[in-house]
């Protein structure tokens, strides 16, 4: 006769199947509805109707000139060799301290049927910190020194 107290190894098995399954699927989508791409800007306009429907990261050089600001959003364009993007900024911070003219800038969310990208986060750095000085003269010259035998 059976016992009544004692679990079916089954029903075990099932229930781990389906707690495995649940995970395995929430992970899948979840790293896939967070993907982005990284393209330049010429890919991007080159990528047809795919470029509506994947969350992407598009760098450039903001144009000089062209950052209107609105609150915590912005309206600016991207320049990357002789191409252009208009990006609209809405996000939940104001766009970083070192957002200015001529800065590189990523920009990470979708691309609007409108030819506008729509993004939500928004990195920039500021290019005449990071750029090499071009108009100083080395300080330090090399000096042979005796060798001791």
């Amino acid at each position: 006769m059976p016992n009544p107290d004692r679990k079916s190894p089954l029903k075990i098995i099932i229930a781990t199947v389906l707690i495995l399954g649940t995970v395995g699927y929430l992970a899948v989508t979840g790293v896939r509805d967070n993907k982005s791409y990284y393209v330049t800007i010429g890919e991007l306009q080159k990528m047809g109707n795919k470029a509506y429907v994947r969350h992407l990261r598009v760098a450039g050089n903001v144009a000089p000139g062209s950052i209107q600001r609105a609150g915590t959003n912005a309206t600016f364009t991207l320049l990357e060799q002789g191409r252009t993007l208009r990006v609209t900024y809405q996000g939940s911070e104001p766009p970083p301290d070192t957002f200015k003219d001529d800065a590189q800038a990523l920009a990470i969310g979708t691309y609007g049927h409108d030819g506008v990208f729509h993004a939500t986060q928004l990195q920039a750095k500021c290019a005449s910190k990071y750029a090499p000085a071009t108009d100083q003269k080395p300080t330090t010259t090399a000096t042979a020194l005796p060798v001791a035998r």
